[in-house]
């Protein structure tokens, strides 16, 4: 098992703080702007800024070739394709019950890497950890949340596209780790570029962008959603990837929960019950139990 420097830690918590209010954001931005815009707009804004920053600090990205096939693997699994699942479901179910799905995301990423990435075999903590978040994710979201869960034929159709882009993220965290070589910021700016350039014909194809009137609120929201849950999250994922591996980096969609929590009393002045405090120590609980490691047997 990689170990875990103060630096994996900070970014983790980094992504954790991005990506929790992603949710939110999706869900504001969703109510005038169409999902496969509201991907475009989040992914085109996200490579602008990283291709910016590459060129001004004297690098360039990668020229026509072999090199960019693996950034094209990530770019439709781990953004195109999940971003345009997540808004698209959003549209459906709440925030909430999104980011229980989207807690499916660790434990499919523990079997993932269990198999394709060295240094990441399941172990018994491991799994009981991760078993105990997912079940800590549901009783921090409560009975309310759960009420969602099945309904009508379009919310099951909804919550599965969300189950999807959660099974998308799992896979292109293990991709990452086998494939990404070379300069972080690279890579990052090459994956969004990417995945701008596939998103970018469905948005114009299916939504025909021109002809919309984004609210305020929206507009802010997918602005916000490519700075500071697409650009400045990516330049951490892969950094994260690399240092610690995608198990310790998929505890993000664990905690994420913890920030809508603190979001909706900080900001909505909502009042969280005792099954939001009781989720919320199982799932710290869990992170601790599977981030135990088993010390090697003495030698006499």
């Amino acid at each position: 098992m990689p170990s875990r420097s103060l630096r994996d830690w900070a970014l983790l918590l980094s992504l954790v703080a991005m990506w929790g209010s992603a949710f939110m954001f999706i869900k504001i931005a969703v109510v005038t702007v169409p999902p496969a815009t509201v991907a475009a707009g989040r992914l085109m804004i996200g490579a602008l800024i990283l291709v910016a920053v590459v060129y001004a600090r004297g690098l360039h990205l990668p020229p026509p070739g072999r090199a960019w096939i693996p950034l094209a693997a990530l770019a439709v699994v781990g953004n195109a394709v999940p971003f345009y699942l997540i808004a698209w479901g959003q549209k459906t179910i709440d925030s909430a019950l999104a980011g229980i799905l989207i807690a499916v995301m660790p434990l499919a990423t523990l079997v993932l890497a269990h198999y394709f990435v060295h240094g990441e075999k399941t172990t018994r903590n491991r799994l009981i950890g991760f078993v105990l978040g997912f079940i800590g994710i549901v009783i921090l979201m409560g009975p309310a949340a759960l009420s969602g869960v099945a309904g009508s034929a379009g919310e099951i159709v909804a919550q599965l596209a969300v189950l999807s882009g959660a099974l998308c993220y799992a896979a292109n965290s293990v991709l990452a780790r086998r494939t990404v070589k070379g300069n972080v910021l690279v890579s990052s700016a090459g994956v969004l570029l990417l995945a701008s350039v596939v998103a970018l014909p469905f948005a114009l194809i299916l939504d025909r962008p021109w002809t919309l009137a984004p609210g305020f609120s929206s507009a802010a929201a997918v602005i916000w959603l490519g700075v500071g849950a697409t650009a400045i999250p990516t330049l951490c994922y892969f950094a994260l990837i690399g240092s610690a591996g995608p198990t310790f980096m998929s505890l993000v969609n664990y905690l994420s929960p913890c920030v809508a929590l603190a979001l909706g009393v900080a900001i909505h002045g909502e009042e969280p019950g005792p099954n939001a405090y009781a989720g919320l120590a199982l799932i710290l609980s869990a992170i601790g139990l599977s981030q135990v490691r088993r010390r090697p047997p003495s030698v006499s």
